[in-house]
């Protein structure tokens, strides 16, 4: 069988502070032997709990349909099923829970295509382990994670759109702090470390945030980003991220 059940018991570890149950989470990957590695990897973090790796869609369907899954760790690549069709169906059948994107290339029609459907992130396999972790808890905390090479490219793609986007929510101009604001949510910065960054404080971060919200008619930074990536928020603020 391609899905494996990593145990766990009584005795899981609870996440950080204010986090009330370990980050449930399954990985989805089409290559045997990084799928066990990694599952076995996050099985040992604390703070994090495994509950299934799976080979492909139907395995993995039933268990974000059976336990409170947090999180599933897909790869966009599954031999014969693609990753897109399992996250399309996963939010059919009434999945709640986010998607970290795992992949071994970049590729922007995918990535940005990931993200419309509701991606909270997209991390490169050829990263070290750790940072996956660290993006797995920066994702439980309510923000985004795309690795930048990707970014680059999806902002390669919305610079090289010959008309604009369709239904466009926002068609005004950001002022300079909305600008850079923006700059550090699609970096996956914190709103203390964007604060750091410019000279603000916390609390005036967090306000401009709210405004961008407001503007754009989204609830939070994951549907704020895929807004900026699909072009809304129009394309030269985003080639900056080349600078």
């Amino acid at each position: 069988m391609s899905q494996n059940v990593i145990p766990s018991g009584p005795d899981a570890v609870a996440g950080p502070p204010g986090q009330e149950h370990p980050i449930r989470l399954i990985v989805l990957d089409g290559h045997g032997l990084f799928r066990a590695s990694l599952a076995r990897f996050l099985s040992l973090e604390p703070g994090l709990e495994v509950l299934g790796a799976c080979g492909n869609s139907r395995e993995a369907l039933e268990i974000v349909l059976a336990h409170p899954v947090d999180l599933v760790l897909l790869d966009l690549d599954l031999g014969e099923e693609r990753g897109i069709d399992f996250l399309s169906k996963a939010r059919e059948a009434g999945y709640q829970g986010q998607f970290l994107i795992v992949a071994s290339a970049t590729d922007a029609r995918d990535s940005a295509l990931a993200l419309k459907l509701g991606a909270s992130g997209i991390f490169l396999k050829s990263d070290p382990p750790e940072r996956l972790v660290q993006a797995i808890h920066r994702l439980a905390e309510g923000e985004v994670w795309i690795d930048r090479r990707v970014l680059c490219l999806l902002a390669d793609r919305v610079a090289g759109q010959s008309e604009p986007v369709a239904d466009r929510r926002f068609t005004g101009t950001l002022d300079g702090r909305e600008q850079k604001v923006m700059m550090g949510i699609l970096g996956g910065l914190s709103n203390r470390k964007i604060g750091e960054n410019m000279g603000l404080s916390e609390s005036s971060i967090k306000a401009i945030v709210q405004k961008l919200f407001a503007r754009t008619g989204v609830k939070n930074r994951s549907q704020l980003v895929r807004v900026a990536l699909e072009g809304y928020l129009g394309a030269p603020g985003l080639s900056r991220l080349h600078d």
